[in-house]
């Protein structure tokens, strides 16, 4: 197995993570062209920005040309309330002091994100990867095969008769056959192990090339004649396909080195023992 999709739930996790802090990360915009007024405040270009991509979601739907001019609409709604909130000593309640320091930290944990990991994931990083793990994956055999399923060992016998009298597999497939792949001659394509029953698979794999079972293969579907047109190694995923899947495996690897890095450069204790995650 090409061993970059070999991924467990909590890599899977993290790659969830990464997507979610790229698709938050700012702007950053430069531009300060003031675009609104509210009494004696400002909003500049650069802040509207900010909230158009922070508030994304929300203009999903909105057509192109109005996302800015809604985006811009909602900033004041918030400026303006967040004004009265600040005159009503809202700013100074704990509860709301804690969600506004977990927001300052989630935001500058996005932004050291953006700096200083996702630049290390680039397109040279995710080439040297794939032909890294290229070069240490054995190639897996797949066989192209056709089979003819049938109800009884004899009928099964008399098509095997009918092949040794030199009929054509793919007719008879289609005339006997009682298995969805007949009317398509019992065409099943390429396959590599583990896809196929276990007693239909050793027999088609020790199969060579053009040949065919000279006795009956029982399954639990019933009797199988199996047909081998073709032994190949699986083609490995090429670049195009592997790059987002491999941008995400590396981009995960990268992150969770930095945070045990920054973990250990300061150290953490968890006191309440409820809390602990397994190990």
């Amino acid at each position: 197995m090409f061993s970059i999709f070999a991924r467990s739930a909590k890599t899977l996790s993290a790659v969830s993570l990464c997507a979610a802090m790229l698709l938050a990360a700012p702007a950053f915009a430069q531009d300060d062209k003031v675009v609104a007024k509210i009494g004696e405040m400002t909003i500049t270009a650069a802040e509207l920005d900010q909230a158009l991509t922070d508030m994304e979601p929300q203009f999903r739907n909105v057509p192109e040309e109005q996302r800015r001019a809604r985006a811009l609409d909602s900033l004041i709604d918030i400026r303006v309330m967040a004004a009265r909130a600040a005159d009503d000593g809202l700013a100074d309640d704990p509860a709301l002091k804690r969600r506004i320091e977990l927001l300052r930290n989630r935001a500058l944990h996005n932004a050291y994100f953006q700096k200083n990991v996702l630049p290390t994931v680039t397109d040279e990083a995710i080439k040297e990867r794939y032909d890294a793990e290229i070069a240490k994956t054995e190639p897996e055999q797949e066989v192209s095969a056709r089979h003819i399923l049938v109800k009884t060992e004899e009928e099964a016998k008399a098509i095997i008769e009918e092949l040794n009298g030199g009929a054509d597999f793919i007719e008879l497939a289609k005339a006997k056959s009682t298995g969805p792949s007949g009317p398509q001659g019992g065409d099943l394509g390429y396959f590599g192990k583990g896809r196929m029953v276990p007693e239909f698979e050793e027999a088609a794999f020790a199969l060579d090339a053009g040949d065919y079972t000279k006795e009956p293969v029982k399954s639990q579907f019933g009797f199988h004649v199996i047909k081998v047109d073709n032994k190949r190694d699986k083609p490995f995923p090429t670049l195009e396909a592997s790059k987002e899947r491999l941008r995400n495996l590396m981009l995960t690897e990268a992150y969770t080195k930095t945070v045990e890095e920054s973990r250990a450069a300061v150290g953490v204790e968890i006191v309440d023992e409820t809390l602990k995650l397994p190990q």
